[in-house]
């Protein structure tokens, strides 16, 4: 379960971020329980958070920088190997910026008996300069390993492994990290038995659905769930009764597991009389249907193993309903009863409201980024205006109150164009 996760100096976060899932005074009743205590009071975590703001502000560079550390995770020993240094994205607008690290942290909560942990990493263009993995089994800060980067640029760094809590092969472990590759990776190469926990939650969490062209990707995956033995009867149950529920007209599915894979699933819709057509899912379903049956897999593997997904511009091909339903996946624990957790990215500002939909995210679930001018984004919560609970937050955030709205005219676009036309100032 993702606690926090900070961020500085990776694409248009310069200054050093944090995107916070612990719930606050101001949740209304969607925060899950942890199990987990610190500084004698217990944690609580919200299911998902919305990230709102104007184009360009850096909504999907937010969710770049997490998919970015969960990449370094996942293929520092080897994918790094084909390196001279560390691939990375320094902030492009200030040369300034090449000279500074670059940096990623995650507070999660993992295990049966739950225990925190807080993993980070700073990087340079040459290599790893530090790295650090704290525990908190019963509540008490263990420092389980830190590493510095040494002067001589090819060597690992000095690692640090005070105290007994990390136990194991740890300094043979060191022995294999290049200056340029991280200790958690080497470690969940080889399997050590305490650091695999946290590596192969990186592993496991962190895809990321899109509203490009990975709906044919996604699109087949979720094929590949509904025709799959041991997961298919359950979760052709489950797709056939969220397709039912948002009222697309279908009525059930035909699976036919000897057909080619883009051919294996036709819906069923509701004819005249009683009667179902099965309808060519390729050629004549619609491309909102595509889109919500694609989103439907993620989904379904994300509630099943209780991981965290990323969803960049969620309404761009789903209706606000639709997107106010997927919310309402995550925010009830009956359907989602392992924890799993959501961030999105969004323009539906209906999601803020009560009007349409009601009003699906609690105030503390609520993110908001803005760019300044010069080309850094911000970002912060939008409880840091602290709204009211009965304040409508659709209407405040359109007002620009919280920020995170595009600083446009009514009609200063076509003006300008105008001007371009006629050739005048």
């Amino acid at each position: 379960m993702l606690l926090r996760f900070r961020v500085a100096n990776h694409r248009s976060l310069r200054e050093e971020a944090e995107l916070s899932l612990v719930a606050t005074e101001f949740n209304e009743g969607t925060a899950r329980s942890t199990g987990v205590k610190s500084e004698g009071r217990e944690i609580s975590v919200v299911p998902l958070i919305g990230i709102f703001g104007a184009n360009g502000s850096g909504k999907s560079n937010t969710l770049a920088a997490i998919r970015a550390m969960r990449s370094a995770v996942r293929g520092s020993v080897l994918e790094w190997a084909r390196e001279t240094g560390v691939p990375r994205e320094p902030f492009a607008l200030d040369p300034r910026a090449r000279d500074e690290t670059t940096l990623f942290e995650v507070d999660l909560i993992l295990g049966e008996s739950p225990v925190r942990y807080t993993y980070g990493f700073e990087l340079s263009d040459e290599r790893v300069e530090a790295e650090w993995l704290h525990a908190y089994p019963h509540g008490r800060k263990q420092v389980w390993f830190d590493r510095e980067a040494d002067r001589a640029p090819e060597e690992g760094g000095e690692f640090r492994f005070p105290g007994d809590g990390l136990k194991g092969g740890k300094e043979q472990l060191t022995e294999f990290t290049r200056a340029n590759a991280l200790f958690l990776t080497a470690a969940g190469t080889f399997n050590h038995p305490q650091l695999s926990v946290v590596y192969r939650w990186f592993l496991d969490n962190f895809w990321l659905v899109t509203s490009g062209d990975d709906i044919v990707e996604r699109g087949s995956h979720t094929w590949g769930l509904l025709t799959d033995e041991k997961s298919g009867p359950r979760f052709r149950e489950w797709v056939t009764k969220l397709l039912r529920a948002v009222d697309l007209g279908v009525t059930g599915m035909l699976i036919d597991a000897s057909l080619p894979r883009d051919q294996q699933v036709r819906l069923l819709h509701r004819g005249v009389g009683s009667t179902s057509v099965p309808l060519d899912f390729i050629t004549q379903e619609s491309l909102g249907t595509h889109a919500w049956f694609a989103f439907l897999g993620p989904v379904f593997e994300g509630l099943e193993r209780g991981s965290v997904l990323l969803a960049d511009e969620l309404d761009s091909s789903l209706h606000p309903m639709l997107v106010a339903e997927v919310i309402r996946l995550f925010q009830d624990p009956l359907s989602n009863p392992r924890g799993a957790q959501l961030i999105f990215t969004t323009h539906a500002t209906a999601m803020l409201g009560t009007t349409l939909v009601g009003r699906p995210v609690d105030r503390d679930q609520v993110w908001i980024t803005t760019k300044r001018k010069t080309g850094e984004t911000e970002l912060y919560p939008l409880i840091d205006a602290r709204p009211r609970k009965e304040e409508n937050l659709e209407r405040g955030y359109l007002h620009g109150r919280y920020g995170g709205v595009p600083r446009v005219a009514p009609g200063e676009v076509a003006r300008e164009v105008a001007h371009i036309r006629t050739g005048t100032e």
